[in-house]
């Protein structure tokens, strides 16, 4: 059975956030809980992603946000064979903790998708790009969604669900997501969420 790791940044997620929306939607999901929410400690947070890999069995899916895709691709490259892949949305700016040198400086060894925003305060838009290019993700621009959170309306994101399905199901019809907000956007998330709709009905 497949586990899906919620890896929330600082501060955690609240109940208003999309991972939160995830954990309800997914059974097998798990939230790697931090010792300290606020700070931004990057060998203490993967610490604690590769604690919660190595006790779950089989493929690992991974939706993590900000600050928490940092300590996740830095832990999951430890595992990368169990990774089945990576949802990286809006990614913190690791130069703004200094820990640029500390992460892949290569293509990842495992699936990703970066979701990033054109005006992220955590992360600029050029940035995102370069990361996505770096480490060999699929990119994804979503528009001004500000840091892709609760306070900008990201609460339940079928869009976002359907990306991180897309990983595990090796089945599911693939949709191509445009790499700019555009009315194609659009029309990739509708498909994309109606697909979602669909699995829920036949499940």
């Amino acid at each position: 059975m497949t586990t899906t790791l919620i890896i929330p940044g600082l501060n955690s997620s609240g109940l208003a956030h999309w991972q939160t929306w995830f954990e309800t939607r997914l059974p097998d999901a798990v939230r790697v809980v931090q010792s300290d929410w606020k700070s931004a400690d990057l060998p203490q947070w993967s610490s604690r992603v590769r604690r919660e890999i190595s006790r779950q069995k089989g493929p690992i899916l991974i939706a993590a946000h900000s600050f928490g895709v940092l300590a996740a691709v830095q832990a999951a490259e430890d595992y990368r064979e169990r990774i089945a892949g990576a949802l990286l949305v809006a990614p913190a700016d690791p130069d703004k903790f200094g820990i640029s040198d500390h992460l892949p400086q290569g293509p990842l060894s495992f699936p990703t998708t970066i979701v990033a925003s054109l005006n992220d305060p955590w992360l600029s838009i050029d940035k995102a790009r370069r990361l996505a290019a770096q480490w060999g993700s699929t990119f994804i621009d979503i528009g001004a969604a500000g840091h892709i959170n609760a306070d900008t309306g990201f609460g339940p994101w079928p869009y976002g669900l359907a990306l991180l399905q897309q990983f595990g199901s090796q089945s599911a019809p693939v949709v191509e997501i445009p790499s700019s907000a555009s009315a194609s956007w659009q029309s990739a998330q509708n498909v994309l969420s109606h697909q979602i709709g669909a699995s829920s009905k036949a499940a």
